[in-house]
């Protein structure tokens, strides 16, 4: 039996959102400020990812512990109308399966980011940095931004300038 009404048990479903989640805003504010670009909830790919990196060809899902079944303190167990929430727990991991599968089947690379992760932004910024092979901002970079200055150069334009010139020059590789 559950202890709130059916109508107000509703009401509360009603607003579990599936898109501009905290854990999923927190990933898109960390993955912005790595200088990278994305597109939001492309409905034309499996599974609809949270985000979408075309550039990399990849993809990131932000998924929710309890609803996703993470094995970790947030996905616990519902009390009430257990075979139900079985039923639904079990067709929600099958369908990340399928959807892992036919987006890899399409050449993309699936990125799984779990609500849990999202607590420490600085995990979650050292996950996309390993995953996109994007160094930390440049030194003169970071003393404008203590400063205050914005630059209007992206990140990655920095070092991609920086490795053209010593190519050119005859320094590198």
């Amino acid at each position: 039996m559950d202890i709130v009404s059916r109508s107000v048990r509703s009401r509360m479903m009603r607003g579990i959102r599936s898109s501009d989640t905290r854990p999923e805003l927190l990933v898109r504010s960390a993955a912005h400020r790595l200088g990278l670009r994305f597109r939001l909830h492309r409905r034309d790919l499996p599974g609809t990812p949270d985000l979408v990196f075309p550039r990399h060809r990849t993809v990131v899902f932000v998924h929710g512990c309890f609803w996703h079944r993470h094995d970790c303190g947030l996905a616990a167990e519902p009390k009430t109308r257990k075979r139900f929430w079985t039923e639904k727990f079990a067709a929600n991991v099958m369908r990340d399966e399928k959807n892992r599968a036919e987006l890899a089947a399409q050449g993309w690379r699936v990125i799984e980011i779990w609500e849990c992760e999202t607590r420490n932004s600085s995990s979650v910024r050292r996950r996309l940095q390993r995953a996109f092979h994007v160094r930390r901002l440049a030194p003169a970079t970071r003393k404008r931004r203590r400063e205050g200055v914005k630059s209007s150069i992206p990140v990655r334009c920095v070092a991609a300038s920086t490795a053209r010139a010593a190519r050119l020059s005859g320094h590198g590789t």
